[in-house]
């Protein structure tokens, strides 16, 4: 629960977001529920999910969101820490 209160607390601010297996993302946090964070960083215009599944990596969709930004969904689970930048 503390996770989905500090992303509430930084929406709409840019932010730096380390997970649990070690990357970092880069962006403005737009959205947040109970479950997950939504990111909109610099991209290439395509939505990507991604999520911990024991034994398996995280998941990818590749759709089309906006003109070249991206939103990154990550699970709260596996956020380690989020910094203000």
């Amino acid at each position: 629960m503390d996770a989905y209160y500090n992303c509430l607390h930084c929406k709409n601010k840019r932010v730096r977001i380390m997970t649990t297996d070690g990357k970092r993302h880069e962006g403005i946090i737009v959205d947040v529920d109970r479950n997950n964070v939504y990111l909109k960083t610099k991209g290439n215009g395509r939505m990507q999910t991604s999520a911990f599944y024991p034994g398996g990596p995280g998941s990818y969709y590749g759709g089309y969101y906006g003109y070249g930004s991206q939103i990154l969904t990550l699970s709260l689970f596996t956020l380690l820490a989020i910094a203000l930048i």
